[in-house]
């Protein structure tokens, strides 16, 4: 589904990706690894076309996002790439609902469509009874699986996560861990996880190990 090909990336003088391949199964969970520093953030950047390679290609089925302009990209990246983080990075003004449909509205769905479509997601995730709260006024848990749902609303080809349980406690780890693999079955949802999870690692569908910007075997 995903294949990068040769993808360099540097910072000044600091080598960080060093010609990696790589390929993603569609409908899969696959974990990247590897120590602080192995490159494995900045390579999801670069997948999720947030940041372009010094060099090499990546591709989408049959589209090269490494040739498309900056508008093409982000009117790609909109309605492809599904994107959790590490901190939700959920919008403090506007309510759980507003902030799950918003991608939806930016790709040009109408209001109704986008906010049905978000209720259905949060309900899925068992927080249609938060809908209305803002950020500040939900747990770290819900936080995070609303930003699951809202990287989802596009029904994206693939959701890439960089270190989505890393602050999280044990509990809600276990239940974001576990509603990756649901998603996965119920969706034929495609995720790639950064992670330092080793349980979640662990039960991952493959595996990605990489050290000093290269992946290894």
């Amino acid at each position: 589904m995903i294949i990068a090909r040769k993808i360099c990336k540097s910072f000044g003088t600091l080598e960080v990706l060093r010609g990696v391949d790589l390929e993603v199964r569609a409908k899969a969970v696959t974990s990247v690894i590897g120590p602080s520093g192995a490159g494995k953030t900045t390579l999801l950047q670069i997948l999720g076309s947030l940041s372009r390679p010094d060099s090499g290609e990546v591709l989408y089925d049959d589209v090269d996002i490494s040739q498309l302009g900056d508008a093409a990209l982000s009117r790609f990246r909109c309605l492809n790439i599904g994107f959790v983080f590490q901190l939700h990075r959920l919008l403090p003004e506007f309510s759980l609902l507003e902030n799950v449909a918003m991608p939806a509205l930016l790709a040009g769905r109408g209001k109704a469509e986008a906010f049905e479509r978000a209720r259905k997601l949060l309900k899925r995730l068992e927080l249609e009874h938060r809908v209305d709260h803002r950020p500040a006024e939900l747990s770290g848990g819900e936080c995070q699986r609303g930003a699951v749902a809202r990287a989802l609303i596009n029904e994206p080809k693939v959701v890439l996560a960089d270190e989505p349980t890393g602050s999280l406690d044990s509990a809600n780890r276990r239940r974001l861990h576990k509603l990756f693999f649901e998603l996965r079955d119920e969706m034929g949802a495609t995720f790639l996880v950064v992670t330092h999870d080793e349980n979640l690692a662990a039960d991952s569908d493959h595996i990605i190990s990489m050290a000093d910007g290269r992946i290894i075997v």
